[in-house]
């Protein structure tokens, strides 16, 4: 087996990972390694939408924002650590600002402002966007940085386990992806960047080639922070995309298809077909689901498909033809709908046409992609996006495991509700924030022994991995995903739920007859373990949640039988309860007790600090240690 040895290593090279790699250099950090899957995965370089958004302190114009208000309109989002808000907003211009000086083509006008827009949960038109390809691009730039400073990078890695001594890090066990050999790094310091638990749904937005380790960190000892809270929005099938913003504010046919034929399903609602094109005009602002949004809002958009895709149809977004088959009443509509529609000159007979007049690179991707919207219709589901939970994390983003820190979407640093385009702002400032601590610490930790069990129990697992004697690991895991999908995403109930958890136990007790068929896939009997640990998790805090609080808030919808919502003509599995006010919201840990058991508790949020910012008292703390004290 091969053994490394570094005082830091960075796993995950999106636009985190990268970042903090980057960081690190620039800190004056040289003992280090970044080491990834590969540079080409992952949702940094694979996803997007009709216009991706960042999140920033405004700079532009005379829009009054400051870095209290721009904390403030995080922390209101609920169950939000007052901190993280306060880090996450006192560095966003930065962390802005360094992309655009290493060529992410934000747009500025000619007195060289970034301009921005308003996003989703957000007063301040703090949003900006370079386009569909934001984060692919905010990548590409951080790799050519990294790749300037000839940073250390080792591809075709997966991380499968984090060894520890007590609480503390002391090495990190990998495999080869291409030959399923062991290798062993043991360092100082760990930067997890490996993104959002994307590989536990099988319907997810989520590029392929993500999968996450959220259960590689809840094994080492690890918390997880608002597991609960999630963004579930319609996305394509193939590609895996973003179906938000442009594509429907043109007002596209929604059809769902099975061995009878075609279904006009939003025709056959009971609501007024004027006030339906306004909730999918609304769908394109309010693109993710949202529970205070199915009775007089867009998520009514989202059920509706969901009790599709339930019977078993394909639900298609169909863009040749309009809703119901007949013109737009322009001198009808919705006033907020048809100022849009008017003045961006977007009035034209379909609604592929109007996409090409309104958003023409929004048309252009799919053409791209093989799919052309004159012709043919676009597949469509309810997925998983973005985990705005994540792994628990302090002010400098370290985890209860000494020695780690977890930056970008695996961290959890959000709470409910999040402005559109806080992720990608987050993964700069959590990994700036980890960078700076290592780099300021002034004593590093010596590699510590580990319990030699754990490392044993990986290395029989590869040794058993191939054969035929066994269950096939590959269908089981995409047999899980479906049981994940159908039971915990946007629409929960306690018996579903159950039903799945008991699912997954049994399928960690039954691992070792779990078999792939060569070598080479070996890491996918890995991701499939990772994704099982994690799926525990988040179903036990789910359920939790459902049986202690059980309101529903956010992207979720909590059925219960007693509810005081129930809106029309839905069945009763739609009878909710709403949580009255997110400021009253808790935060929710869980974690793996020693028995591999999940606990689960409740605390309020953390307030926003109130720091001492007199500058000569700040300027004399920084003299001293820098900013960490």
């Amino acid at each position: 087996m091969v053994e490394k040895t570094y005082k830091t290593v960075v796993v995950g090279s999106g636009a985190a990972g990268l970042n903090a790699a980057d960081c690190l250099y620039d800190f004056g950090e040289r003992d280090f390694v970044l080491i990834t899957e590969s540079l080409f995965y992952g949702t940094s370089r694979n996803t997007g939408s009709d216009k991706q958004t960042y999140y920033k302190l405004s700079l532009s114009g005379s829009d009054q924002d400051s870095v209290g208000k721009m904390a403030l309109d995080y922390f209101n989002g609920g169950a939000v650590d007052g901190e993280h808000a306060l880090v996450e907003a006192a560095l966003s211009a930065q962390g802005f600002l360094k992309l655009a000086s290493l060529g992410v083509p934000f747009p500025k006008n000619r007195y060289g402002e970034y301009v921005g827009y308003k996003t989703d949960h957000d007063p301040c038109r703090r949003a900006t966007s370079a386009g569909p390809y934001t984060s692919k691009y905010m990548s590409e730039a951080l790799l050519d940085s990294v790749r300037r400073k000839h940073v250390e990078i080792l591809e075709d890695l997966m991380l499968v386990r984090i060894l520890t001594c007590g609480d503390e890090l002391s090495a990190l066990l990998f495999i080869e992806r291409s030959t399923g050999e062991p290798v062993l790094v043991h360092a100082s310091y760990l930067i997890l960047a490996t993104g959002g638990p994307a590989g536990i749904y099988r319907m997810s937005v989520y590029p392929e080639s993500q999968f996450g380790a959220s259960g590689v960190a809840f094994e080492a000892g690890c918390r997880g922070k608002n597991l609960t809270e999630w963004q579930y929005g319609l996305g394509s099938v193939r590609p895996r995309w973003n179906v938000s913003g442009s594509y429907m504010q043109v007002l596209p046919r929604f059809v769902s298809v099975d061995k009878e034929g075609e279904h006009d399903f939003l025709s056959e609602f009971p609501l007024d077909r004027l006030e339906m094109l306004r909730r999918i005009f609304l769908k394109g602002y309010q693109w993710p689901f949202d529970v205070r949004k199915i009775e007089n809002g867009s998520s009514l958009i989202d059920v509706l498909c969901y009790l599709e895709l339930e019977k078993g149809r394909k639900v298609y977004l169909d863009f040749m033809h309009n809703p119901d088959l007949g013109p737009i009443p322009w001198c009808d509509l919705d006033q907020e709908v048809g100022d849009y529609l008017r003045t961006s000159g977007s009035m034209q007979d379909t609604p592929v046409e109007r996409l090409e007049h309104l958003n023409m690179p929004a048309y252009s991707f799919y053409k791209e992609k093989g799919i052309d919207l004159e012709k043919e219709m676009l597949e469509i589901s309810l997925c998983a996006q973005h985990n705005n939970g994540g792994i628990s994390i302090d002010l400098w983003w370290r985890t209860d495991v000494k020695g780690m820190f977890v930056v970008g979407e695996a961290a959890g640093s959000h709470g409910i509700y999040r402005p559109g385009g806080s992720a990608l702002n987050a993964s700069q400032a959590g990994s700036y924030r980890a960078a700076e601590f290592i780099s300021r610490s002034k004593t590093v930790p010596a590699s510590k022994p580990f319990a030699k069990s754990r490392l044993d129990e990986i290395l029989s697992i590869i040794s058993a991995a191939v054969g035929n004697d066994g269950i096939d690991a590959e269908k089981e895991y995409l047999r899980m995903k479906d049981v994940m999908s159908l039971a915990a995403s946007c629409i929960r109930d306690v018996p579903g739920m159950e039903k799945a958890l008991d699912e997954v136990v049994k399928c960690l007790a039954a691992f070792s007859s779990y078999r792939v068929g060569h070598r080479n896939r070996i890491w996918m009997l890995f991701e499939f373990r990772n994704a099982l640990v994690t799926q525990k998790v988040y179903l036990s805090a789910m359920i939790d949640y459902a049986k202690r609080v059980g309101k529903s808030r956010g992207g979720a919808l909590y059925s219960r039988k007693d509810g005081a919502v129930h809106p029309a003509h839905l069945d009763d599995r739609f009878r909710y309860n709403l949580e009255d006010d997110p400021l009253e919201s808790m935060v929710q840990e869980a974690w793996l007790d020693p028995g591999e058991n999940v606990r689960i508790s409740y605390r309020r949020p953390h307030p926003i600090p109130c720091d001492d910012n007199f500058f000569e008292n700040v300027w004399t703390r920084y003299r001293k240690d820098g900013c960490v004290y």
